[in-house]
């Protein structure tokens, strides 16, 4: 066996695929791509091969790929907060709840006018929805009749949940797991506008309330229900203080809203107060008590 003669020939063969320029100076091989003939028979690179990712053992990195995908494009389009809003997917323009549909469009129209004029670098109190139709839609509209970015997080369900046109395409999700988009509903959000709903709706809000009852989400939550009749009859409130079930108190958490004045007024009020002149980081994921 010559070493040398084995030497020559790895060289050489680099040599051969090598570029050569028109001075005649070689440059060195670019590394063989994975068509490269060389490559055949080498294993893929764990985080390429697909088949792997798809399977439970690589469930935690699924999960924290819905935590780090999200997070790099509100950074990077410097969203710093938003404002939630909730609501019937079921909810049309045209339809019987038709006006739950306009006032919501409004509202996040004038919400988004009022925070684009703010003076602060990065983007603030934008809007977000779960991403589909109804209230969704109507909410990513308005922000969208006001020229601001707005946000949708959707998720994947066998039926309903499609994206709606009116989201900012940079700041559309699709999620497989429903307790990574409520994180994100959650930790972000400075107001929640909630609408009539059903059972999606009734579980965010009372996800909601419980987190900032319970000091989980360690910050100022403006939460409105938008509609009174409907809320008081769909849920008593009162009844759950006089069972002893709730505190007094906790009734404070939240304030019914029966048109869009009121809710500006409310949004505008309690936002101003509490988060204008606080929250620097972008985006600003709220902090928990313990």
């Amino acid at each position: 066996m010559n070493p040398r003669k084995d030497v020559d020939a790895a060289e050489e063969s680099s040599a051969e695929r090598s570029d050569t320029r028109d001075d005649g100076v070689r440059q060195p091989a670019p590394p063989p791509t994975a068509g490269d003939p060389e490559r055949i028979g080498h294993p893929l690179l764990a985080y390429r091969n697909q088949e792997f990712l798809d399977t439970p053992e690589a469930r935690s990195l699924r999960i924290l790929s819905e935590y780090l995908y999200p997070l790099s494009h509100f950074r990077k389009e410097k969203v710093q907060d938003t404002v939630v809003f909730f609501g019937s997917a079921r909810t049309f323009e045209m339809g019987p709840n038709g006006r739950f549909y306009n006032d919501a469009r409004e509202l996040a129209r004038r919400i988004t006018e009022w925070s684009n004029n703010l003076p602060h670098a990065g983007r603030r109190f934008v809007v977000c929805s779960g991403g589909g139709p109804g209230i969704m839609e109507a909410a990513n509209r308005g922000a969208q009749d006001a020229g601001g970015k707005t946000v949708g997080l959707n998720i994947g369900l066998p039926f309903e949940q499609r994206p709606n046109p009116f989201i900012t395409p940079e700041l559309c999700f699709e999620f497989h797991y429903f307790f990574m988009r409520k994180f994100w509903f959650a930790y972000l959000a400075k107001a929640l506008v909630v609408f009539p709903g059903g059972f999606g709706t009734l579980d965010e809000l009372m996800e909601i309330l419980t987190l900032v009852q319970t000091q989980k989400l360690l910050k100022k939550m403006v939460v409105i229900l938008y509609g009174s009749e409907f809320w008081k009859e769909i849920l008593n409130f009162d009844a759950l203080v006089r069972h002893g079930m709730i505190a007094p108190e906790d009734l404070n958490l939240f304030k019914f809203a029966d048109d869009v004045g009121s809710a500006f007024h409310m949004l505008e009020e309690g936002l101003t107060k509490h988060w204008l002149e606080t929250d620097r980081e972008t985006p600003a994921i709220a902090k928990s008590r313990v």
